[in-house]
């Protein structure tokens, strides 16, 4: 009798299986994700009819390197370049922004191949060229192979080694360790820092072509205790979009622990802004100035850590977006290599303003 029955079910199981919509039996994702062919099969990505035209090329490959973004983070290789001892030249400047850019958006285009079907379950980011399929995952994915290539030879060929092989190790740190990290560790966030922090050390190696320098690993370490604190933030008030894409961020699994390391590491940033001006890259003007800025971002810290919601979050992300420019603008100010009138690069007040309102209305 049992045996009977299960046939029956079994039978019925087929039967409803046979008459159902194909589309309903792949999953319940948007119909964006189900899009049928022409031959009846059912595609995961709505089919892309056309090529994108040539003239609209231009502004897709801005958002799929995530341009605001690339720009914030080629500013602090300028700023590494600007700080660094020795001889530099106008050509050296251009080809380590320009070479570091390109890696730059080299890991941000293949961060998003890879994410795409993440990207679509956040609000945030479903919008994105490749999650509304403007350009194809073929196409995204040789443009970041491309312009990596590019830059790392750009830096091999104009400045020097030891910063080529810094460009292709963040490449590779952020695309093959960092991106599929976000989905299974917290640890994924002390990744990133490394990330950001790589990028004002290839400033400063362009001009030294050393990494034996303490001064490339203070100015690293600067940047790598500043990502926490504006990353967390920002993850704070993203925190359901993480979830619902299964994104494992301290925001989501561990809220106090994401509050405590923003504290942490905005008080790591006072001795190591003490240390700049100790190996003599700054005047001892930038130790009292960076204290009062670096103040402004603790105290956001604090206030976030004491309690953590969406009003201490925005207030702690965006105090660390102007945070970021203010102090880069005063290591310039303050550098020796100003002080001593050596410097080929002589930064006046107007154009520092001038950069630091470009980073803030970018931002």
């Amino acid at each position: 009798m049992s045996s009977l029955l299960r046939s029956r079910l079994h039978q019925r199981a087929l039967f409803r299986l046979k008459h159902t919509p194909k589309t309903a039996q792949i999953c319940s994702c948007p119909l964006l994700y189900q899009q049928p062919t022409s031959e009846g099969k059912v595609t995961k990505f709505k089919m892309i009819e056309s090529p994108p035209p040539l003239a609209k090329l231009p502004l897709l490959y801005k958002e799929l390197i995530k341009f605001k973004l690339a720009g914030l983070v080629a500013l602090t290789t300028m700023a590494g370049y600007a700080i660094a001892p020795g001889e530099s030249t106008v050509t050296t400047l251009i080809a380590t922004t320009v070479g570091t850019g390109l890696c730059i958006g080299s890991a941000n285009a293949i961060n998003q191949w890879i994410e795409t079907p993440y990207d679509a379950q956040m609000l945030r980011t479903r919008n994105r060229v490749l999650g509304r399929r403007a350009l194809s995952q073929a196409h995204a994915f040789v443009f970041g192979g491309l312009t990596g290539v590019t830059g790392v030879g750009m830096l091999a060929a104009c400045v020097n080694p030891i910063t080529a092989i810094l460009g292709a190790a963040n490449i590779a740190l952020y695309t093959m360790i960092y991106t599929p990290m976000k989905r299974s560790s917290i640890a994924n966030t002390w990744a990133g820092a490394v990330v950001g922090a790589i990028p004002p050390m290839m400033g400063y190696t362009a001009v030294t072509g050393s990494l034996m320098d303490p001064g490339a690993w203070v100015l690293g370490g600067l940047l790598y205790c500043w990502q926490f604190p504006h990353f967390n933030a920002l993850a704070w008030n993203l925190r359901a979009d993480y979830s619902k894409a299964g994104y494992r961020m301290m925001a989501v699994t561990d809220p106090k622990l994401n509050a405590r390391v923003s504290l942490r590491y905005s008080l790591a940033m006072f001795p190591l802004s003490l240390a700049v001006p100790y190996l003599d890259l700054t005047s001892w003007w930038f130790a009292l100035d960076s204290t009062v800025i670096n103040g402004f971002m603790a105290w956001g810290a604090y206030r976030f850590w004491r309690n953590s919601n969406d009003k201490t979050g925005r207030q702690l992300f965006f105090g660390s977006v102007i945070h970021l420019p203010v102090l880069l603008a005063l290591l310039m100010v303050h550098k020796r290599w100003n002080i001593h009138h050596n410097s080929p690069f002589e930064v006046d007040d107007e154009e520092m303003e001038e950069i630091i309102e470009w980073v803030i209305e970018e931002s």
